[in-house]
């Protein structure tokens, strides 16, 4: 039987028989108390960050293509130059680098990969400066447009020192395959690191499979992606071994610094004052196998391929179809890798590049 939820108010009837009406009673009505309102705050481990790392990844990879410009002064090295208001900021001819940027001396000189220098001249820091490099300004603007699209979102999620240990140890990944597999030309270029940041956002959705809704699309868009970029590496002139060895190397590293707690996250994302959210987070166990066994790889990985490397070995001699992983010949191009020289440079092979074409 339904009631009647309204509060019961004490009634009276009037004394006078002339009149049949009802009053109420006049109480106090009581203090309505205002519920204090919950603070919710959000926990470290889903907390967002304000990104300024890849920013200024941005910025420094920009003044360091200024700064080699300025080095390359094109005036007083070649005979003719493009953009020539510019003065010592112009570029070399198109011919010798069709990218808008310096002579690959002037890469030399700065800091870009080549195994000749790391080996015999003792100059392994070269494997992390020809990440700060660009061949031009197309080079740059591919990169760094790139780096914004894709590492801006990243670093909002996880914060900026695990992004950028990600792109640095990434770049040196890159580099070390790179180094190890093409050792007659120069390399420069960021997109070894913007492919290990690729990789990591893949390996992230996978350890992380449980709390994302859409999660098989994500995957297949991220797998064609990736298949993608990769696939532009087998143009000639474009170091698709950077770009896998990158890849690889962030793939490892998304498992070890992207982990996320699993049981209760949606509950834990926002917590009320005095809730205790300093709990160990708890993981699945294929999230603790996956960065147990990641971290062994990129160790042993990035030891192994170094120790090669000084040791002067050829990573071709042992493997004889790999070259194809970054160029396939056809009959519009050819794949040598042999130096290319021309009128400027005579005694410093042509450069190749970290190209992206990232899709978003």
């Amino acid at each position: 039987m339904a009631t009647d939820p309204s509060p019961q108010i004490p009634m009276r009837a009037s004394s006078k028989s002339s009149s049949n009406s009802i009053h109420p009673v006049d109480v106090e009505t009581p203090p309505v108390r205002t519920p204090t309102p919950i603070i919710y705050r959000e926990i470290k481990h889903f907390k967002k960050w304000i990104p300024w790392l890849v920013p200024a990844f941005v910025v420094a990879n920009t003044v360091m293509f200024i700064i080699t410009m300025y080095v390359n002064n094109c005036p007083k090295n070649s005979v003719s130059c493009v953009a020539d208001f510019l003065g010592r900021f112009s570029f070399q001819p198109f011919k010798e680098n069709p990218l808008l940027g310096p002579s690959s001396a002037t890469l030399l000189k700065m800091g870009a990969l080549h195994v000749k220098e790391v080996v015999d001249g003792d100059q392994g820091w070269r494997l992390i400066t020809c990440n700060w490099l660009h061949g031009g300004v197309f080079h740059l603007l591919a990169n760094m447009l790139s780096l914004l699209v894709i590492g801006i979102r990243l670093e909002r999620e996880f914060g900026f020192i695990r992004i950028g240990l990600i792109y640095i140890i990434s770049g040196f990944g890159g580099s070390l395959m790179s180094a190890l597999f093409l050792q007659s030309n120069i390399s420069v270029g960021a997109s070894g690191a913007l492919f290990g940041i690729l990789g990591s956002m893949l390996s992230e959705l996978i350890t992380n499979w449980t709390i994302y809704a859409n999660k098989v699309a994500s995957f297949v868009t991220l797998l064609v992606i990736i298949a993608v970029n990769l696939a532009v590496g087998i143009l000639p002139h474009v170091d698709n071994f950077a770009h896998i060895g990158g890849f690889l190397t962030g793939f490892l590293l998304g498992f070890v610094f992207l982990i996320r707690p699993q049981f209760g996250w949606v509950s834990q994302r926002y917590v009320p004052p005095g809730h205790s959210s300093s709990a160990r987070p708890k993981f699945k166990k294929y999230q603790c196998i996956l960065w147990a066994g990641s971290l062994i790889l990129v160790i042993v990985g990035l030891s192994l391929g170094l120790v090669m490397l000084l040791r002067g070995v050829n990573a071709n001699d042992h493997c004889s179809w790999c070259h194809y992983l970054s160029c396939v010949p056809t009959s519009r191009w050819s794949c040598n890798t042999e130096p290319a020289y021309c009128s400027v440079t005579k005694s410093t092979p042509f450069f190749i590049l970290h190209f992206p074409l990232f899709m978003f």
